[in-house]
């Protein structure tokens, strides 16, 4: 079983949201949209003039705990598919969880009800896999991701976790099957997004690792910061795939009409100020998440032809710096364990479609041996791709050799970078397993970005070259082949 990030930590008040301060662009007339603060600090819709875009919808899909159907900010024109793991309707929640979410990145817009939904352009793929305990079965998570893709879904929101433990393999939750389905999605050009996860669910607090789907390759991994920009307790760090954060406290959204039922006095039915006391100050990586989700949706609607690849680099290389002068005490200059490369800024994420574009690197997923490497036939003299430690460390490519044949293999990596260059022999299973450091053919380690490797097959066979950036770093690379 895999816990889902669902159980929403009840915190502290933080200072009141600000009213969203007038400007010439656009701007909602959503009765509620004052209650969204982060809309304001996620720069959503200041990118657009006084009238939004008409774009082609983006389908997004949430997987979670289902959505109330009947809401009025969800017109069924703004569901394209629903279908549930656990049973009764994907169109009811029982949880308020996935309805939450929803809200947040699909809310209907100018409607005269309640708030905004940061994606305009989103049509939702709903998946309900959360049980009435709040737990989930990872294979229904596996199940609802390939299913969500196969319908359509160009992004795709985890707001669910499973712990991470690198130092303790009995707590670590780890799934080949999520992988898996995770390396579906991106092979099929989705966009993953995930919360990194909240410490109530670990060991202690703050852990100091993302929880899994978001620890996984070409996962985009989010944080939860405070209104005032400060990191929060609750909030996972990680090193490596905490990526952007977004904030993650006093979040206000849509909530299903029969919790908020219980208080008929309370005025806002259907949003969460009227809801149960942890929807009323609502804090959580969960809702960090979906602010992301949202800006890739965006970017997707105004320029189709993204890559997730691209998606990601684009709205981590945009996000705001976050570090002591700009709130967050405990994060130091440039990316960090707290906040990743910084808080999420839309209006900066879609200028940059503007100007010239990270290159796709259409070969993802080939983050290891056997079937998930690329495979590269016998005219292939030449591989560029891309590499990067935090989103995409490894790349592996599967060459046939005869026996006796000659390789020459020459990597030149990320101006400025550690990489590795190696050769597995026919066999490998996967490059990272301690097991299988006796299939290692050849190597060319150490620091730099140029390596080269000379190598005589000792049999036929399909062998592996594994692309490697050890340290700190991104960028394009060229791996040339040469066989006689």
């Amino acid at each position: 079983m895999k816990t889902a990030a669902i159980a929403v930590l009840a915190l502290a008040l933080a200072p009141a949201a600000a009213a969203m301060p007038s400007r010439t662009g656009f701007v909602p007339t959503d009765p509620l949209v004052a209650k969204q603060y982060y809309l304001t600090q996620d720069h959503a819709f200041d990118a657009f003039p006084a009238e939004l875009p008409v774009v082609n919808p983006v389908r997004v899909a949430i997987i979670d705990s289902g959505i109330d159907g009947g809401h009025p900010e969800f017109p069924r024109s703004r569901i394209w598919q629903a279908r549930t793991w656990v049973g009764g309707s994907a169109l009811s929640d029982e949880e308020g969880h996935g309805t939450f979410v929803a809200g947040m990145i699909a809310a209907a817009i100018n409607n005269n009800e309640g708030i905004a939904g940061m994606a305009f352009p989103a049509q939702l793929v709903i998946a309900k896999i959360a049980r009435s305990d709040q737990s989930i079965d990872v294979r229904d998570e596996a199940d609802a991701i390939r299913w969500a893709v196969d319908v359509g879904a160009r992004v795709i929101n985890l707001s669910i976790g499973g712990l991470r433990d690198p130092f303790n393999t009995r707590r670590d939750t780890f799934s080949r099957v999520e992988a898996s389905a995770i390396n579906y999605a991106v092979s099929r050009g989705a966009v993953l997004v995930a919360a990194v996860g909240n410490s109530d669910d670990a060991p202690q607090s703050p852990w100091p690792f993302a929880s899994y789907p978001a620890a996984l390759p070409h996962v985009l991994g989010v944080s939860a910061l405070s209104p005032t920009g400060n990191v929060t307790q609750f909030s996972n760090r990680d090193r490596i795939y905490n990526d952007i954060s977004a904030p993650g406290q006093e979040i206000y959204s849509t909530l299903p009409r029969a919790l908020t039922a219980p208080h008929p006095l309370c005025q806002n039915q259907g949003y969460s100020d009227c809801g149960p006391d942890e929807f009323r100050h609502a804090a959580g990586t969960s809702f960090a998440a979906p602010q992301v989700t949202a800006a890739a949706a965006i970017l997707l609607a105004l320029d189709p032809t993204l890559q997730p690849d691209q998606v990601l680099n684009i709205l981590e290389r945009t996000a705001t710096d976050m570090n002591a002068s700009d709130g967050c005490k405990q994060c130091p200059l440039q990316r960090d364990t707290f906040s990743g490369w910084g808080r999420l800024d839309i209006s900066k994420a879609i200028g940059a479609l503007q100007g010239v574009l990270p290159p796709p690197d259409r070969l993802e997923p080939n983050d290891d041996a056997g079937g998930s490497a690329a495979r590269l036939g016998t005219r292939v003299t030449s591989v560029k791709a891309t590499i990067d430690f935090w989103d995409d460390q490894i790349d592996v490519y599967r060459l046939y050799l005869k026996k006796k044949q000659k390789l020459k293999l020459t990597l030149n990596g990320p101006e400025g970078s550690t990489s590795n260059l190696l050769l597995w022999k026919p066999g490998t299973k996967r490059v990272n397993d301690l097991r299988n450091q006796h299939l290692r053919a050849a190597q060319a380690i150490g620091p730099g970005p140029v390596h080269g490797i000379g190598y005589k097959a000792p049999a036929s066979g399909w062998y592996y070259a594994e692309v490697k950036l050890t340290a700190r770093g991104f960028g394009p690379y060229e791996l040339t082949i040469a066989r006689r």
